[in-house]
C-alpha cells in the first residue's frame, strides 16, 4: 500500500471512489453550457475539468463587467431619483 493511501486510512479520512469521481464529473459536465448536450461517455474528465474552468473564468468576467456598467449607471444617476431607488432596491 501506498504511503499516501496509509496515511489517508490512518488520518481517518475517506478517500472518494472512482464511482463517486464518475458521478461528480457527469454532474459538472450537466452545468456547462459547452458541454451539457454531450453524451458524458464521450467526454473526458480532463475535458470537463478544463471546460469548468473556462466557465468559470467566463462568470467572473462577464460579473466584473456588470459590475462596472453598475458603477457607471449609478454614477450618471441621481441619487435620490426613482431609477436610484428601483437600482438600490434590486441590489439588497
Amino acid at each position: 500500500m501506498s504511503s499516501r493511501r496509509s496515511r489517508s486510512r490512518q488520518s481517518g479520512v475517506s478517500r472518494i471512489t472512482d464511482d463517486q469521481i464518475t458521478d461528480l464529473v457527469s454532474k459538472l459536465q450537466q452545468l456547462i453550457p459547452e458541454l451539457r448536450g454531450r453524451r458524458s461517455d464521450k467526454v473526458s474528465a480532463s475535458k470537463v475539468l478544463q471546460e469548468t474552468c473556462n466557465y468559470i473564468r467566463s462568470l467572473h468576467r462577464e460579473v466584473d463587467d456588470l459590475s462596472d456598467r453598475l458603477s457607471e449607471l449609478l454614477a450618471s444617476t441621481d441619487t435620490d431619483s426613482d431609477q436610484a431607488a428601483i437600482i438600490r432596491s434590486l441590489l439588497m
